[in-house]
């Protein structure tokens, strides 16, 4: 019901629909460039190359770029953004051929699509919670959340249903359609003055006219930095599950694609149930729940490579699908409640580490998955338990506050210059 009231109010449901359809068109246009790819290179190597060429500007200007962030943070900007996506996509396959200069010509394009999505989602998601009151952050970030895993999941599923029915280059064209209705949501968007996010009352010269920088934000509230550097390696618990999962219950199991279907659906319903149950209360300390909810999920992720019978897998499945959710809307949440420039900087830093953590999982695990499935997720799992572990026996002797900190004006122009 929390869900539903917050969609009646229109610059929720205008930017939610936006959000959707972003992330739907990111899918589906990746289903569409990776198969392009493959039947015209037949090479796997090409296919790596072009996902790290679309990760590749969410480091760099994660990094490096915060000042060119900055001049996107506002829906107008990002309305300018996703018309530039929308145009992208859909000159591509006109300028595709199925031989090396139409590769160079895909990868450059692969290369702006990513700068463009670099400059997009941390400034989308340092918007959202100016859109509520300081006591539904929580539940507003909880449904972008929920969407865009929803959005995730359905974009393959339509890509691949697509694919069956439609030449894969009318892809790229559905794929500019989601952006440029998106685009227009945003620039509708544009007219809505949001309220200033609950930290941020009575602290404007906090504005985004100069970028705050990570480091000093991370001296003064090291509970973020220490969930941050967690949620870095979460990623590898991910690709254990993508690309693990079918080869351990092959290899190990001798189990075929339904019981992989029903796995993975398990998840599915974990992260339906954990998303509500973490958007619909406010945790006492955010920072226990976090890394308490990831010391969970390397704990399963782990135990999965022991397991042998279908009822342990399915019930580990949906500890990860409960935990997911539980840990990234409660961080965002918490940095939500930043003053605007802040909340920018640290969204950028954790979408950062995010993708970096996800390119990371992407090259390692397929290594570890060859030498032993079972120690793949055993690796993945335990790595992201122990971070997790260490880490809230660290935040459990750091003072708490259930918001950001009020910074003295030494800090705040530490974080500004």
């Amino acid at each position: 019901m929390g869900y539903l009231l917050l969609l009646r109010r229109r610059p929720v449901a205008v930017l939610w629909a936006a959000r959707s359809l972003s992330v739907l068109g990111d899918r589906v246009y990746t289903m569409a460039l990776m198969w392009s790819v493959y039947t015209s290179t037949g090479s796997a190597s090409a296919m790596g190359l072009i996902a790290v060429a679309e990760s590749g500007p969410y480091a760099v200007l994660g990094f490096l770029g915060p000042r060119l962030l900055a001049r996107f943070s506002s829906y107008r900007a990002l309305a300018w953004v996703d018309a530039a996506r929308a145009l992208v996509a859909v000159t591509l396959p006109y300028l595709w051929s199925p031989d090396q200069r139409g590769l160079v010509v895909l990868l450059a394009g692969v290369l702006l699509l990513g700068v463009l999505g670099a400059l997009f989602d941390p400034n989308l998601a340092a918007l959202v919670p100016g859109l509520v009151e300081p006591e539904r952050v929580q539940q507003v970030t909880g449904l972008f959340d929920l969407t865009a895993r929803i959005a995730h999941i359905a974009g393959r599923a339509s890509g691949g249903l697509l694919l069956l029915a439609l030449p894969k280059m009318q892809l790229f064209t559905i794929d500019g359609m989601t952006f440029a209705v998106s685009a227009a949501a945003l620039g509708a968007l544009s007219r809505h003055r949001t309220r200033p996010a609950p930290a941020a009352v009575g602290q404007r010269r906090c504005g985004t006219s100069k970028p705050a920088r990570a480091w000093p934000l991370v001296q003064a509230c090291p509970q973020v930095g220490l969930a941050i550097a967690v949620q870095s390696l979460v990623p590898l618990c991910v690709a254990a599950m993508t690309i693990g999962l079918p080869v351990l219950l092959a290899a190990h199991n001798r189990s075929g694609p339904a019981v992989y279907g029903v796995v993975t659906a398990a998840v599915g319903v974990g992260t339906l149930i954990g998303n509500p149950l973490v958007s619909n209360r406010r945790p006492a300390n955010w920072a226990i729940l976090c890394c308490g909810a990831w010391a969970v999920d390397g704990a399963a992720t782990a135990c999965m490579g022991l397991s042998g019978q279908l009822t342990p897998l399915v019930s580990l499945a949906v500890l990860t699908g409960i935990a997911a959710p539980t840990a990234s809307v409660t961080l965002r949440a918490y940095i939500g409640t930043f003053p605007p420039s802040q909340c920018l900087r640290l969204m950028t830093v954790e979408n950062t580490v995010v993708r970096v953590g996800s390119s990371a999982g992407i090259l390692l695990l397929p290594f570890l998955v060859d030498a032993s499935p079972q120690g793949a997720f055993l690796a993945a799992g335990g790595a992201v338990a122990v971070a997790a572990t260490g880490s809230l026996l660290a935040s459990a002797h750091i003072p708490h506050s259930g918001t950001a900190p009020t910074f003295t004006e030494q800090v705040e122009a530490m974080a500004t210059e």
